[in-house]
């Protein structure tokens, strides 16, 4: 939540919300903080029931609906004979990006002299390791 605030924003915020709320900051943060225990309380209580209604164990990231239907509806072998038909179209897209991508590479090093020139510097000198392959968004989630 706060990644992209450096130290001295931070300072600036905290002096700000002494300079607003005075002497009754503590009172103020023990309030926030009674609030976000209460919502988890109650977060944790609502997938309680619901786990109690639907008779499956349930957590709070199972009710995002994508990981709600694989986990409690699919079986393995539905999801399989879903995902097999257009595992062969995404892996014709992904070869067919690729070949796109080096097309442009070679188009770009034979525009540019000094790109070409960078290019056998650094391959005569060391080769790269290659990059590994990227998760599909299926994997991930």
């Amino acid at each position: 939540m706060l990644d992209n605030l450096n130290w001295w924003e931070i300072g600036v915020l905290l002096l700000l919300a002494l300079l607003i709320f005075g002497d009754r900051l503590p009172n103020v943060i023990s309030d926030g903080l009674r609030m976000v225990r209460n919502l988890r309380a109650m977060a944790r209580n609502a997938t309680g029931d619901l786990s109690r209604e639907l008779g499956t164990d349930i957590q709070l990231e199972d009710l995002h609906p994508k990981a709600f239907i694989r986990k409690h509806l699919l079986s393995e072998e539905d999801e399989q004979a879903i995902r097999k038909p257009l595992q062969g179209v995404y892996d014709d897209l992904r070869a067919d990006v690729t070949g796109v991508h080096e097309e442009l590479k070679g188009v770009a090093d034979r525009i540019d002299p000094r790109a070409a020139a960078r290019k056998s510097s650094t391959t005569s000198t060391a080769s790269a390791p290659a990059p590994a392959p990227r998760p599909s968004y299926d994997d991930a989630t």
